[in-house]
């Protein structure tokens, strides 16, 4: 399948507003600029990616999605020094 990608990746923190970028975020960064640079190549224009399929991740029936951990979030249990 020349036109299928799978990734794993760490997703970057914006400390900012101390939480990890979306999946949202960073796969319509990849999906941009991968666009950019296959059109260049095959000197084309137009769609690259087929739209999502689903509108929240909730529809997709063979996603796993790991419990979500705020870790940013202040500790409730005490350090020993």
């Amino acid at each position: 399948m020349p036109d299928h990608v799978h990734i794993i990746f760490t997703p970057l923190i914006n400390f900012e507003a101390m939480e990890a970028c979306s999946l949202a975020e960073i796969m319509d960064a990849i999906k941009g600029a991968s666009a950019h640079r296959i059109n260049k190549a095959l000197g084309s224009k137009g769609r690259v990616w087929q739209p999502e399929l689903a509108k929240n991740w909730q529809d997709y029936p063979w996603l796993w999605k790991k419990a979500y951990v705020r870790p940013f979030a202040p500790s409730s249990e005490c350090c020993l020094a």
